[in-house]
């Protein structure tokens, strides 16, 4: 069987599908990704064949247009304005971007990057003749071929959010389904791109904070993949306290800008508790912390090092509500403490929380006071904990990505 993986280009949407893409690959069957140019190096480094001829806008650049929207319509919820959503720059006035005049002298760009990339899926499927289509929530090209191919086109969640949630903060209706600006689905005669066009769903989330789904769900357990990197050198806590990660995604301060990096927050409120403090970040804000001086007496910056081999030493991770770090915390049957800042984000934290085994906070509204009190309760009160291993436990009861290959195999008869 030949199964053809459709990505988006930011490797967190995609690395929950790479243990499914080993045991495919595992069972003999042979795996090709389609993707951006950037992530080819990210495709091949998890073992993957990349086929990079789809295009995107950059992800950054699209999440900083989203927000400068947002404080033109008055719904950014921080003091500081947003970033600008080229430069990246802080912003003194929104008078300094044309959000209306880019976006007239940047619309036929924009629509031939999407003409370009789901023409270039096609044609190169066409040519391959794919048995079965996986790809991630943000990619439209996945379920295109599907369509024009006549083959199953599977989506895989990365978390718990998917196509029927509303999205935090938008329209009543808007939803997590991509676009299809260019019209492609009409133009390659296969009707129009929506909600409908999902009719098999692999989703990794425990069943007690499962997003509703229209479509047929096929339940996967979570293997966690975070990327490459070496395992620390056997070694215990050096504190008799609890131990808690924190751990800062690797967009959310590029998108959302300096206000959005509550690292400093959570590290002064978790100031006096007695904890041991591990601080895994990106490099941009590694930087940013190690400029600001030495760290409190308990805190430690960490070397790059895959979440999930550290994760089953901690008492309670602290995170932006990421799905890789939310997923990666309830493998392990970790409590979470989620600050949110939006969008799929707040979606993942809530459901957690309903489930009892995570707090959620408003990035805005987690003060060093809210913080503090979110982790003592999930340090003191045992209902955390016992939820995270409920839910833990739910997930190991789900088919590992090898148990599920064979319901794939007979989708594609």
């Amino acid at each position: 069987m030949r199964v053809l993986f459709a990505v988006s280009n930011w490797p967190g949407h995609w690395a929950s599908m790479v243990p499914l893409g080993w045991a495919l690959q595992a069972a003999g069957h042979e795996v090709h990704v389609m993707c951006t140019p950037c992530q080819t190096q990210p495709v091949s480094g998890a073992g993957l064949m990349p086929v990079p001829i789809l295009e995107a806008m950059d992800m950054t650049v699209r999440g900083r247009l989203h927000n400068f929207r947002m404080a033109e319509f008055g719904s950014w919820p921080f003091s500081e304005l947003p970033l600008h959503p080229l430069t990246g720059e802080p912003l003194d006035s929104l008078d300094e971007f044309d959000m209306s005049a880019w976006s007239q002298e940047n619309h036929d760009w924009a629509i031939g990057v999407t003409t370009r990339s789901s023409d270039a899926a096609v044609e190169f499927a066409r040519w391959w003749r794919p048995d079965l289509v996986v790809h991630d929530i943000m990619s439209f090209e996945g379920p295109l071929v599907g369509k024009v191919l006549d083959i199953p086109a599977v989506l895989q969640l990365w978390g718990p959010v998917g196509p029927d949630d509303d999205v935090p903060g938008a329209p009543p209706g808007a939803s997590f389904v991509p676009v299809d600006p260019s019209g492609a689905f009409p133009r390659h005669g296969v009707g129009q791109m929506g909600p409908h066009v999902y009719e098999h769903v692999i989703d990794p989330s425990p069943s007690s904070a499962r997003p509703p789904l229209k479509a047929e769900r096929l339940p996967i357990r979570h293997v966690p993949y975070n990327g490459p990197g070496a395992r620390l050198p056997h070694g215990e806590s050096g504190s008799a306290g609890p131990r808690v990660c924190v751990v800062w995604g690797t967009s959310v301060s590029g998108i959302y800008g300096p206000a959005s990096f509550a690292v400093p927050r959570v590290v002064n409120a978790l100031a006096g508790l007695g904890a041991e403090v591990l601080v895994l970040l990106a490099d941009a804000d590694r930087a940013r912390m190690e400029r600001a001086g030495a760290l409190p007496p308990g805190v430690r910056l960490m070397e790059r090092t895959p979440l999930h081999l550290l994760m089953p030493s901690c008492d309670v991770v602290i995170h932006h509500g990421g799905a890789g770090c939310a997923m990666t915390a309830l493998t392990a049957g970790v409590p979470q403490l989620a600050i949110h800042t939006g969008l799929d984000q707040e979606v993942i934290a809530g459901r957690i929380a309903g489930a009892g085994a995570a707090r959620s906070l408003s990035n805005v509204q987690a003060d060093e006071g809210a913080i503090r009190a979110a982790v003592t309760s999930l340090l003191t009160d045992p209902a955390h904990a016992i939820a995270a291993r409920k839910l833990r436990d739910e997930m190991e009861s789900q088919p590992t990505p090898a148990a599920l290959v064979s319901s794939l195999s007979a989708l594609a008869q």
